[in-house]
């Protein structure tokens, strides 16, 4: 079994500037055509609106303002570092 990468990600509401780091993971095997992608945890004030194994269709919305957006529309690593492995 492949192992998986694990990652944050900053998700950042666009309409009230809510911000919070999600804690993703994939499958690194790159040669699978599904990525596998989940989320394991989503900061306060965020929920999952669509699932999906693709982040480019995974779509959230914010608790606070209700806007929804992708999970890959804007993308920054948590402070001190990228992929964490």
């Amino acid at each position: 079994m492949a192992s998986r990468d694990r990652y944050s990600r900053k998700l950042e509401c666009a309409q009230c500037g809510q911000t919070g780091f999600a804690e993703v993971s994939e499958t690194d095997d790159k040669r699978a055509g599904n990525r596998d992608f989940r989320i394991d945890e989503l900061p306060k004030g965020f929920r999952t609106e669509f699932a999906s194994a693709d982040p480019r269709k995974y779509m959230i919305r914010c608790g606070d303002c209700g806007l929804k957006f992708r999970f890959e529309q804007k993308s920054y690593y948590a402070p001190g570092g990228e992929a964490r492995r």
